[in-house]
């Protein structure tokens, strides 16, 4: 066998009990919780922007870009909820390159999952417990999931992990809005058939058990654009690809047919800088047709302190490693410009 058990890692139990949330924040996020769910059941009309880092490298720097949206927060409550992307867990095309604090909790060193889920739990209950705003991780990993299971406001599943039969069924037993991107390939059937999947319940092996779950109605999609066949992006977020998505998403009379755009990735080309030219396309789309406007409940956005990206042994605070991202003084024009456009 070509593996090497290393070492045991803790259960969720034993995280949660060595990191426990503080009592008096878990009522704060059963608040938070239901106004993101209200939004995906057409409960309140606020639109959502999932909105930080491409990867969160850094707990100082997430934390501070975090305390600077919760106060513009403040300012657009009427008209937009803002979470919070904090993604420790980055999937890498070729399997190379930085995969997130769960695997490093230090960038510039070796990897160390033990101490990672660890790293990811301490810096999800700081920002949660400093400025109230449950975040949005990716469940790149089903089992990691379950160690920051009592934190998380919002869910995505990945282009790449969007057709696997565990996200599916992992989705299904979780109870926050959780959104499934188009395969990189842009074909809507794989994603909607995830939807419908997800929305359902199922019997299933689970971290040592077997499971049942009860299926999780917030499944919803996310559109990200694709990848043809000779590498070449292709935008989704035009104004005929929004209207061809919810047609075809409607005729499926789910539960729940909410969509997410994501502005960045392959609807950006791979240009960060375009995220707010795109956003104001959607939002224009999204006010002229009564469709749109009931689906679209949000955008997904890169930003983070600092424009652009660097290499990780660079050490510039607050500047993405990974994919890059608007920085702050763009983002927050774009959060009040959004909010007026509404």
């Amino acid at each position: 066998m070509s593996m090497i058990f290393k070492r045991r890692i803790p259960t969720s139990e034993e995280i949660m009990e060595q990191i426990p949330i503080p009592e008096h924040i878990k009522a704060i996020k059963e608040t938070r919780d239901r106004d993101i769910r209200n939004v995906f059941e057409n409960k309140d009309d606020r639109f959502v922007l999932i909105i930080g880092p491409c990867s969160a490298d850094n707990e100082d720097s997430v934390c501070e870009y975090i305390g600077k949206l919760a106060k513009v927060q403040e300012q657009v409550k009427d008209s937009i909820l803002i979470v919070p992307r904090i993604y420790t867990n980055k999937p890498r095309t070729t399997g190379e390159g930085y995969k997130g604090m769960a695997h490093q909790p230090d960038p510039t060193k070796t990897p160390d999952l033990f101490e990672g889920i660890k790293a990811i739990r301490k810096m999800h209950i700081r920002a949660l417990s400093e400025f109230h705003m449950p975040a949005a991780d990716e469940m790149l990993y089903p089992e990691n999931y379950i160690y920051l299971s009592d934190l998380l406001g919002y869910i995505a599943i990945g282009a790449r992990s969007v057709e696997n039969q565990g996200h599916r069924l992992a989705v299904s037993g979780v109870d926050v809005p959780t959104g499934m991107k188009n395969p990189t390939s842009g074909d809507l059937t794989v994603m909607l058939n995830s939807i419908i999947a997800a929305q359902q319940s199922h019997t299933f092996t689970y971290s040592g058990w077997e499971v049942e779950t009860t299926g999780n109605k917030l499944t919803h999609a996310i559109l990200r654009g694709a990848v043809d066949s000779n590498g070449r992006n292709i935008p989704n977020y035009h104004y005929e690809d929004l209207i061809r998505a919810a047609t075809e998403y409607e005729k499926l009379q789910l539960c729940n047919t909410a969509m997410i755009v994501d502005v960045n990735h392959a609807n950006s080309m791979k240009c960060y800088y375009e995220q707010p030219r795109i956003a104001k396309e959607v939002l224009s789309s999204r006010n002229y047709d009564p469709l749109l406007k009931k689906m679209i409940k949000g955008l997904m956005i890169e930003s983070y302190l600092i424009e652009g990206k660097q290499d990780v042994n660079e050490n510039i605070y607050g500047k993405s490693i990974t994919d890059g991202c608007i920085g702050w003084d763009t983002t927050e024009r774009l959060i009040y410009g959004i909010a007026e456009k509404l």
